[in-house]
């Protein structure tokens, strides 16, 4: 087989946007017997038309069967393998050697592949399980590449690796927090996330007194990990002859699935144009920006270059929220219909992206309800609202909003139209510690980004230009305006 990128899908939209954004194949469960009995999941008639969908595109479908198994599990088991089998599943992920064998009896022609609850580390191992008659071995997290490739050297099975996201505390996802603390079995499907929680210590002489473990405003999370990334790895991983390339994540947003499935899209294909041109790999900064703007904990990059050091820093980050997305574009209109998932409001800065299209910003100059009537904000989620855009978007496109102060970053500024290409030459002859982003051109309006160390500078820059500069925004006018010109002063724009 190709190289395959494998993403999560949580429900019947996640599944959609993986399929959108790239993926060659997803993975999912059904209600029971998957090990994420939260993440939503799919009904025997969505997973029918999971099936079609990806089937349609000429993409996969795996389904999970990988709890640790008891025996009260076993009597509704062949039905539901039969069930898999019939409806198209093109494998099943196993861990439990009793699931693996009641699958071989039960649906023979169904390929099988081993997930990384079996703890798969060596060659000895994958033998074992390619001897017995798995298709795919997914292997443990804790593996080198240099352990990876001893592997692939030892055996003819397909080998998948996860390559991005969170990294269970326990050793390949066996662990006992959530069952003691709640009673909800993490292999059995029914983590709580106990890893996450806030946590206090008490001294023993002090009942009573709980000393807070700090970390910062968000709360601690002594026990996690960081969430791996092996972004800069995959030239490596496929010269390694790893076979897919696996996302964690069926519990995350649809915003998470699309970001990372597009980000590891362009470098599979970046990685593998690169080695049929004969020239080296790289890693783009634009695809870092990307994996910056969902939520994450610092990155790491595992096991995969030796035993991972001491990585304290263990809050999330996330630098843009989440707030909708495109169902529609009018090309007449230049307008964008939105279905909300975080609140929108009128002036808000957003940033619109879709899979193989650089991301723009818009401000929300105007924003009207499924109606047609003018509103200033729309609160509700799956609210349908209209908002006008600069460049033309499509269904499924993400919109996203910078967040915490993220707008502070911004210069909201509107100029003379015919004066917008000089902007970018001035501030790039001082250093380009300011980028200009036109959003409307007729209307003159420009954003500019700049950092907390250059906006001074940048407002100073801007002071100083022969023709007049207004800022946009009252209660965000930055310090130190342009004369503090108001709109009056503003030339008209430009026929």
């Amino acid at each position: 087989m190709g190289i395959e990128l494998l993403a999560p899908a949580g429900n019947p939209e996640k599944l959609a946007m993986a399929l959108h954004y790239g993926a060659d194949a997803v993975y999912l469960a059904g209600k029971e017997l998957g090990l994420r009995a939260y993440a939503g999941n799919f009904t025997t008639e969505e997973m029918a038309q999971a099936v079609a969908l990806a089937h349609g595109q000429g993409k996969k479908v795996y389904v999970t069967v990988n709890i640790f198994a008891h025996n009260r599990d076993f009597a509704a088991l062949p039905a539901y393998l039969t069930e898999l089998r019939d409806l198209g599943a093109d494998a099943i992920l196993v861990s439990d050697p009793g699931v693996f064998a009641v699958a071989r009896r039960t649906v023979p022609d169904l390929p099988l592949h081993i997930s990384t609850q079996a703890n798969v580390t060596n060659a000895e191992a994958a033998r074992f399980w390619a001897e017995q008659g798995a298709k795919r071995i997914v292997l443990a997290r804790e593996l080198s590449l240099s352990e990876i490739k001893e592997i692939r050297q030892a055996v003819d099975i397909e080998l998948e690796v996860f390559v991005h996201g969170a990294m269970c505390m326990s050793y390949s996802g066996r662990c006992m927090i959530s069952d003691y603390l709640t009673g909800r079995g993490a292999n059995r499907g029914e983590c709580a996330q106990a890893c996450r929680w806030k946590y206090a210590l008490v001294e023993e002489t002090r009942p009573g007194l709980y000393l807070p473990v700090e970390e910062d405003e968000r709360g601690s999370y002594v026990f996690n990990a960081r969430d791996l990334c092996l972004l800069p790895d995959i030239p490596a991983l496929l010269d390694a002859g790893v076979n897919s390339l696996k996302i964690e994540g069926r519990m995350k947003s649809v915003h998470y699935v699309a970001t990372v499935t597009e980000i590891y899209r362009r470098a599979v294909d970046s990685a593998l144009a690169a080695r049929s041109a004969g020239r080296p790999p790289r890693t783009e900064g634009s695809w870092w920006e990307e994996l910056a703007k969902i939520s994450h904990r610092p990155y790491t990059r595992g096991f995969l270059h030796g035993p991972p050091g001491q990585e304290p820093d263990l809050s999330y980050r996330r630098d843009y929220d989440f707030v909708g997305v495109v169902q529609a574009y009018d090309p007449q209109k230049r307008e964008a219909e939105i279905e909300v998932r975080n609140r929108i409001r009128l002036g808000d800065l957003l940033e619109l992206a879709g899979p193989g299209r650089t991301p723009f910003l818009a401000i929300v100059n105007e924003l009207r309800d499924d109606e047609g009537n003018a509103i200033d904000q729309a609160p509700r989620p799956h609210q349908r609202i209209r908002i006008g855009v600069p460049r033309p978007v499509a269904p499924l496109d993400l919109v996203r909003r910078p967040k915490d102060g993220g707008e502070e970053s911004f210069l909201k500024v509107r100029i003379d139209p015919s004066h917008i290409f000089y902007l970018d030459i001035i501030l790039e002859g001082f250093g380009h510690f300011g980028v200009p982003t036109t959003v409307d051109k007729e209307a003159g309006l420009v954003l500019i980004r700049t950092t907390p160390d250059t906006r001074e500078e940048v407002i100073r820059v801007l002071d100083s230009l022969p023709w007049p500069v207004a800022w946009e925004g009252g209660e965000s006018k930055p310090p130190q305006t342009a004369g503090d010109l108001s709109d009056e002063k503003l030339p008209s724009p430009a026929n």
